[in-house]
């Protein structure tokens, strides 16, 4: 079989092309190229992230494509990428949510504008894979391909895959849906892969989201729940749900302070004591279901609102225009619109979509 390895130049996906090749598959190497030169490059230190300059990442590519005997491609999704990924990222700041870029970009860009660009090149293949943390397994019953929680539950990245729709599972392999990091590792280091002790990235960019947003200074107030005001803000893209450092308040008051709602056509952050963050309910929008039909009445799930959070059990009740209201058994913390909810039978990952409303 024929099949197009997205390579970051990180171990992962190494090791995914050289799985695949040892089971006798042909395999070609596709990095996907997304920075644009002009935006200014993140001044950090160790590991890197998902979107920076690519001149290592490149080099690192070439390494393992030599070492692996596969040919490999630098596909170009700067444009797409910018239109799509970071032009949301701009757009949900700007009106006071908080965005997931990983979500977008895995959905749109990595599983989309990739293999349908590599296809425009001329190449030929049967099917894509990646070194993400994930299974996908066919449901006899439901006739449906099924997005599953991966054996190393530390690493799962099924959050961001949950808007993965039939035709994408159907063409895809995930190589690493069955070992664990370690496991990985140890593939990686007892083969000599040049890449074996290359640190994985720990963001979506390193840098400043500011040298991102680049939007003009623009001064609010900072309340209370009761609207007095506190203090002033620059501006209410610096600010995300669950924030309590750098609020720049002068004090007064005996217990910590948390940003628990952003006005952002008022031009306003409300704070609020740490009880004031818990919600039960929930209102999401653009809903996806993968895995599953959609539903026809409401659906008991373990729901998870950001990727390092917990599954909680939840109850979806269907909404129109593609929405869902999610209320939770217990209050959950820090419930932030403009991430994502996802839902989970067990291992199967049923849906999920983007945090529009948490009030009661």
């Amino acid at each position: 079989m024929k099949i197009l390895v997205g390579l970051s130049g990180g171990v992962d996906s190494a090791v995914a092309a050289y799985l695949l090749k040892q089971q006798g598959h042909e395999v070609t190497g596709a990095m996907m190229s997304i920075w644009d030169s002009s935006m200014p490059a993140p001044k950090v230190e160790g590991a890197g992230a998902c979107l920076g300059p690519e001149n290592d990442d490149i080099a690192a590519v070439k390494k393992i494509s030599k070492f692996l005997k596969i040919p490999y491609h630098i596909i170009d999704c700067r444009e797409e990428y910018k239109a799509v990924v970071l032009e949301n990222f701009k757009s949900e700041y700007k009106s006071g949510r908080t965005p997931n870029p990983c979500v977008w970009c895995n959905t749109y860009i990595k599983f989309g504008v990739l293999p349908q660009a590599a296809k425009r090149t001329g190449l030929s293949f049967d099917k894509f894979a990646t070194g993400h943390y994930a299974k996908i397994e066919y449901n006899d019953k439901s006739r449906l391909f099924e997005l599953r929680k991966p054996k190393d539950k530390r690493k799962d990245q099924t959050y961001f895959l949950y808007r993965l729709r039939q035709k994408t599972l159907a063409e895809t392999f995930f190589p690493l849906g069955d070992l664990t990091k370690n496991e990985v590792r140890k593939i990686a280091a007892d083969i000599g892969l040049p890449v074996a002790d290359k640190p994985d990235s720990q963001d979506f960019y390193c840098g400043d989201y500011n040298d991102i947003l680049q939007f003009k200074t623009n001064p609010g107030d900072i309340i209370d729940k009761n609207g007095k005001v506190l203090g002033k803000h620059s501006g209410v893209w610096n600010y995300t749900i669950g924030k309590r450092k750098g609020l720049g308040l002068s004090g007064g008051t005996k217990e910590p302070l948390y940003v628990v709602d952003i006005l952002a056509k008022q031009n306003v952050i409300v704070v609020g004591n740490k009880e004031d963050l818990y919600s039960k309910k929930l209102t999401a929008k653009n809903i996806s279901w993968g895995s599953v039909a959609k539903p026809a009445s409401p659906v008991e799930v373990m729901a998870k609102i950001r990727q390092q959070h917990a599954p909680a059990k939840a109850k979806v009740s269907i909404l129109e225009n593609d929405e869902a209201e999610v209320v939770f058994d217990e209050p959950q913390m820090s419930v932030t619109s403009g991430q994502s909810v996802v839902f989970y039978d067990g291992d199967v990952v049923l849906g999920g979509g983007i945090i529009a409303s948490t009030k009661e």
